[in-house]
C-alpha cells in the first residue's frame, strides 16, 4: 500500500476500536480502519485521553499531526502516515498508521548498524527542527526493512526544550538535499504546519530549520542548561 492509499484509509475509513496500546500514558488506541474493503491499522490519540501538562496545552494529537507533515515537508519520510480526525469514536484526535514491530529494538540496540545511520542522523536533525522535549530510544522502532519514529506529541514547544537520545551523530554533516529542504521551510515553504502550531511556534520552528541549516552539521547536547538534553527514562 502507497502512503497516499494509507492516508486515504485513515482519513476516510470507518474505525472500529479494537484496544488499548498497553504502556500509553495518553490512552492510546489500536483501532481498525476499513475504507471501500480495504483493512489497516492505527493508532488513535483521542484529545479525550490526554493527561493534562504543564507546560503543552491541550490537543497534543496536533502535534502527532504536524510531525508527520513536518517529516514530509522536510523529505525525510521517519514519521508513520498521521492525520487528524473530527469523527473518531472518542472525539476529535490523531491516527497513525499502525507498524508492526518485533517488540525488542528501540535506538540503543539499531545505533551502530552502518545501514541505519542516514536515518538516524536525518532523526537527529528532525529533532532539532521540532524540538522534540521526548525522544526516547523506545520512540524508534524497526519493522524488520526500515526504522520509524513515533510518539512525536511533546514537540513544537516555542521555548527549548530539546531532549533526545540521538547524540550520536553530533557533528555529522547534514545532507545537502536536506540542507536545501530545511533552508526553502525556513524561507516560509511550510505546507499545513499552521493548522497545527500556534504562529509563535511555527516561527520558531522554522527558525530552528534556518540556523541547522547554516550550521551545516548537526549539533552536540547543551549541558549547561537549566533543561536536561537527555529525556527519562532513556528507553
Amino acid at each position: 500500500m502507497t502512503r497516499d492509499d494509507e492516508i486515504a484509509v485513515l482519513t476516510h475509513g470507518a474505525i472500529e476500536v479494537v484496544g488499548r496500546v498497553s504502556g500509553s500514558s495518553n490512552q492510546a488506541l489500536f483501532v481498525e480502519v476499513t475504507l471501500d474493503g480495504v483493512v489497516g491499522h492505527a493508532c488513535y490519540k483521542a484529545e479525550m485521553g490526554e493527561r493534562p501538562l504543564w507546560d503543552f496545552p491541550e490537543g497534543l494529537w496536533r502535534r502527532e499531526v504536524a510531525a508527520f507533515d513536518l517529516s514530509q515537508l522536510l523529505g525525510v519520510d521517519l514519521v508513520p502516515a498521521t492525520v487528524s480526525r473530527e469523527d473518531g469514536p472518542f472525539g476529535v484526535g490523531s491516527l497513525q498508521w499502525w507498524v508492526d514491530d518485533n517488540g525488542e529494538d528501540h535506538y540503543f540496540t539499531l545505533r551502530e548498524r552502518d545501514d541505519f545511520a542516514p536515518w538516524f542522523a536525518a532523526l537527529g536533525a528532525f529533532d532539532v527542527v521540532a524540538n522534540n522535549a521526548d525522544r526516547k530510544s523506545g520512540h524508534v522502532i524497526y519493522d524488520g526493512s526500515r526504522c520509524w519514529a513515533i510518539d512525536n506529541g511533546l514537540c513544537f514547544h516555542e521555548d527549548d526544550k530539546l531532549r533526545t537520545v540521538v547524540w550520536d551523530f553530533a557533528d555529522e554533516p547534514l545532507d545537502l538535499v536536506l540542507i536545501e529542504k530545511l533552508t526553502r521551510f525556513a524561507n516560509g515553504e511550510v505546507g499545513n504546519l499552521g493548522h497545527w502550531l500556534s504562529p509563535i511556534e511555527l516561527a520558531m520552528t522554522q527558525m530552528r530549520a534556518g540556523e541547522l541549516a547554516e550550521f551545516g552539521v548537526l549539533p552536540h547536547p547543551d549541558e549547561n542548561r537549566d533543561w536536561p538534553p537527555y529525556p527519562w527514562p532513556l528507553v
